[in-house]
């Protein structure tokens, strides 16, 4: 996936999410780009991907630690609600669609 495909998915996802302020591209290199979102609840989600390793990571900041997490490295991995230091299998890859209707389903939205 290119940065520009992964951008525009972030802003799509956001656009239609009732927990989502707008995106901001807080790092872009070359290869790589991370965009962060408030979260209306509290808090913040970080994505984070790198074209040239095909690394991606979605991550929810609250009172300055991970509450939720996925990420696809070595595999994809999910950081649970109910336990974010952990690494649990994912079968397929997550996308950031179904990583913010987690949150909204946690939050109950």
């Amino acid at each position: 996936m290119t940065l520009g495909e992964f951008e525009r998915q972030i802003y799509a996802v956001a656009s239609s999410s009732p927990i989502c302020g707008v995106p901001i591209v807080r790092r872009l290199t070359p290869t790589s780009i991370n965009l962060r979102l408030d979260v209306m609840s509290g808090g913040f989600i970080d994505a984070f991907h790198n074209e040239e390793t095909d690394a991606t990571a979605f991550t929810l900041i609250q009172r300055n630690r991970r509450a939720f997490g996925a990420d696809n490295t070595g595999g994809w991995y999910i950081h649970p609600f109910d336990a974010p230091e952990r690494h649990d299998t994912l079968s397929g890859a997550m996308t950031f669609q179904s990583f913010v209707a987690a949150i909204e389903r946690h939050l109950r939205c």
